[in-house]
């Protein structure tokens, strides 16, 4: 593919990274100096000083035989402008803009499922921009799955399934523990599989002969319904969250209250969950910032919580309100720094358990260091969700793992495909990627996929691949468009 990125800022340069080691063509443009002097010492691709939201500045970079344009500058102006510029000329091109004001992204939503028919039809898609990203959408939602899986670690979620991928350390003296892989059939009845493991700062897809040891890291493909058996096996326990405190009620803050408590269609999941823990009357949820504006809108839009102005690293205010003994906190200020050190904080006093908004996966890994549960990075679920959009019709998601070595994708087997046909032991390839999941034509659910498991053109499968051979897999399975 040819991609060209508008912005260089840190979004734009992971984004060039990841998809020129997948050797894809790619062209970065910022009108900032040094800005762009620093994107050049990174990045092995074409580089410009220029504002890029010029038309010729873009024909030079190549855009009339580009198959994307990505605008990721600090203004939202400008990425949809260069949007709208791009498609009036070359309106085949795929456009992808980052929008920070709100009110842009909700209404331009608003405004396509109005008049859904005729964008769908000869007209062109608002803006000219075929998918605009949200970073406090995109984090919100990663917050709200990691509540709902009881907030254990990281979780990855799929569409037509039960199956998801979590996040465990295994504990010294745990069933896993001094376990190989192959032998953990042996301990349990239920369906899961070991996709990636971290030890020591390194990843490695496994085999049935890697051994599992303490402290390392599984990622593990298991049903909703039995994370918790999975969590025992490794040493730990999935607790029931009836007192959850979120700590920032900003942007982020409220969409991720909206989900919990019920108010937006795509969570209702964990709304009916946290419906049922209230019916119970043991529930609290409570909504704590210092802002007086933040906290009287917050009262209003959830009656059902209580919403608190005040300071949360006040020990003494956490202790009389009995933060302290929560079984949840979720940090979402806007200050990443800070909620890495009120949640270590609050975990210290005696919550539970902690969920975490910081800026990137290096300070995801800081902060796991620092005993937080669930760090959720704010930029890494932006690149996540381009990335998504980038990678064709034939693939529905993306998602990056452990520090983006690894790439979790679901996809559509083509018709041409080199893996049509065969069954998974044919055209394995230990260490390069692992087919995870499989769903047949005509069939609404995804199984875990074995050896024996036969591809066929037109199946749906979830695969993790090493990132820098992602491009070469997707083409295997017919699925580089």
């Amino acid at each position: 593919m040819r991609i060209v990125i508008v912005g260089a800022g840190f979004t734009g340069i992971q984004l060039a990274k990841l998809l020129i080691n997948e050797k894809n063509q790619v062209a970065v443009v910022d009108n900032d100096e040094n800005t762009i002097r620093h994107a050049s010492n990174q990045l092995d691709c074409t580089v410009m000083c220029a504002d890029g939201n010029n038309l010729e500045t873009l024909e030079t970079l190549g855009i009339a035989k580009a198959d994307a344009l990505v605008c990721v500058t600090s203004s939202d102006e400008v990425n949809m402008i260069t949007c709208s510029l791009v498609d009036a000329v070359y309106p085949d091109i795929l456009k992808i803009a980052r929008v920070r004001n709100y009110a842009y992204y909700v209404n331009t939503a608003k405004a396509e499922k109005k008049h859904s028919n005729t964008f769908a039809g000869k007209h062109r898609p608002l803006y000219g921009i075929n998918y605009m990203i949200h970073p406090d959408v995109e984090a919100a939602d990663a917050i709200v799955q990691a509540v709902e899986n009881g907030a254990v670690g990281n979780v990855i979620t799929f569409d037509n399934t039960d199956f998801e991928i979590a996040r465990i350390t295994i504990t010294a003296g745990s069933e896993f523990d001094g376990a190989l892989l192959k032998e953990l059939r042996s301990k349990t009845d239920i369906k899961f599989l070991v996709s990636y493991i971290e030890k020591n700062g390194e990843t490695m897809l496994p085999s049935g002969d890697t051994k599992l040891e303490a402290d390392t890291i599984i990622g593990v493909l298991v049903s909703k319904d039995n994370i918790s058996e999975v969590m025992k096996l490794c040493g730990g326990e999935q607790k029931e969250l009836r007192k959850v405190a979120l700590i920032g009620a900003g942007r982020i803050g409220t969409i991720v209250a909206e989900k919990l408590m019920g108010g937006a269609q795509k969570a209702s999941g964990i709304a009916r969950l946290f419906t049922s823990i209230k019916a119970k009357r043991n529930f609290d949820f409570v909504i704590i910032d210092s802002n007086d504006e933040l906290t009287k809108a917050a009262s209003e839009k959830f009656p059902e919580a209580r919403v608190m102005r005040a300071d949360a690293t006040d020990e003494t205010f956490l202790r009389d309100e009995g933060i302290v003994n929560f079984d949840l906190a979720i940090c979402t200020t806007h200050n990443h720094e800070m909620n890495m050190v009120l949640a270590a904080y609050l975990e210290s006093l005696g919550v539970k358990q902690t969920v975490s908004l910081v800026g990137s996966s290096a300070f995801a890994e800081i902060s796991r260091k620092l005993g937080i549960d669930v760090p959720v990075p704010l930029r890494d679920a932006v690149v996540d969700s381009i990335m998504s959009h980038l990678r064709g019709k034939s693939v529905k998601e993306i998602h990056t793992v452990t520090n983006g070595q690894l790439e979790i994708v679901e996809c559509e087997v083509a018709s041409d495909s080199k893996a049509s046909g065969k069954e998974l032991k044919e055209i394995s390839n230990p260490g390069s990627y692992l087919v995870l999941m499989d769903k047949k034509s005509g069939v609404d659910q995804y199984q875990i996929a074995t050896g024996t498991t036969r591809i066929a053109a037109g199946d749906h499968i979830v695969l993790i691949t090493v990132a820098e051979n992602s491009k070469k897999v997707l083409a295997f399975f017919g699925s580089s468009e």
